[in-house]
């Protein structure tokens, strides 16, 4: 709705993980180099946390689009109420595998020939697991367990746990100290500040085709920052709304009245 009246050729504050949109902040910047650290030294297994929001979803979307296809064999899970064997099955399913085995035993042979066939023609195997947080004890000492499958000088899979702080506390569980033992990369995201939030907006309306004008007060940004805290998701729904409210009174920049606007709509989303 007010995506022309303020001159744009899209919606800047869009809540899915569209990695065209990353911004690099120096924590996201850092957990890039994690990721890509620990995918690329074949570390076995990364762990990447954050609150709800941060941006962990879009950050797992823009490593995949940085592996090489022409090396990388990557897998995708983002359903993770699964057991163990539905576990394996969706690893397999996005590895593209046609298999006919049922047992979780069968499934693991299969899974474990088909990632020996795989390196052995030169690729790599990545499975990036996200909302790690629900996933049950048993079907994370299942992912210990696979990360045992190895050829005689490597592992057979990098894989990567995405998750809420949940998964920092589940991990911490003496059930799972093997797995916590076998985790070599560990990266934990953080909020915006102030001024990463400011550049944030900033690099949001720019990529939507802002032509470089202030769209938002000073004031505004301090507010959405203190309201928002700093995390991305809130600061886009924010912001959307913000913009919706000066749009509605017809005013060439969002200003701190906006905000307190959209605030009183979000504040029960804002306040979870």
């Amino acid at each position: 709705m007010y995506q022309a009246y303020f001159g744009l050729r899209e919606m800047p504050f869009n809540i899915t993980p569209n990695p065209d949109f990353l911004f690099r902040s120096p924590t996201h910047e850092e957990a890039l180099q994690h990721l890509r650290y620990g995918i690329s030294e074949k570390k076995g297994f990364i762990v990447l946390t954050g609150e709800v929001g941060c941006g962990k979803t879009t950050l797992s979307r823009s490593i995949l689009t940085e592996l090489d296809s022409n090396i990388y064999d990557t897998a995708l899970l983002l359903n993770t109420r699964l057991s163990e064997t539905q576990l394996i099955r969706a690893i397999l399913l996005e590895l593209g595998v046609v298999f006919k085995s049922r047992s979780k035993s069968d499934l693991i042979d299969t899974l474990y020939q088909t990632l020996l066939d795989r390196i052995q023609a030169g690729r790599q195997i990545v499975v990036i697991i996200d909302e790690a947080q629900n996933l049950p004890f048993e079907v994370l000492e299942q992912i210990r367990l696979l990360s045992n499958l190895e050829a005689d000088d490597q592992k057979l899979m990098q894989i990567v746990l995405i998750g809420q702080p949940e998964l920092d506390d589940k991990l911490q569980d003496r059930q799972l100290r093997q797995l916590r033992q076998r985790i070599l990369v560990y990266y934990k995201l953080r909020a915006l500040n102030r001024e990463e939030t400011l550049r944030y907006i900033e690099h949001r309306l720019t990529l939507a085709g802002a032509s470089g004008q202030a769209l938002v007060t000073p004031r505004a940004i301090r507010m959405i920052h203190k309201r928002s805290r700093g995390v991305p998701r809130l600061i886009n729904n924010l912001c959307d709304k913000s913009f919706l409210a000066a749009f509605v009174r017809e005013s060439d920049m969002v200003k701190p009245r906006d905000v307190r606007r959209a605030y009183r709509e979000l504040k029960d989303i804002l306040r979870s």
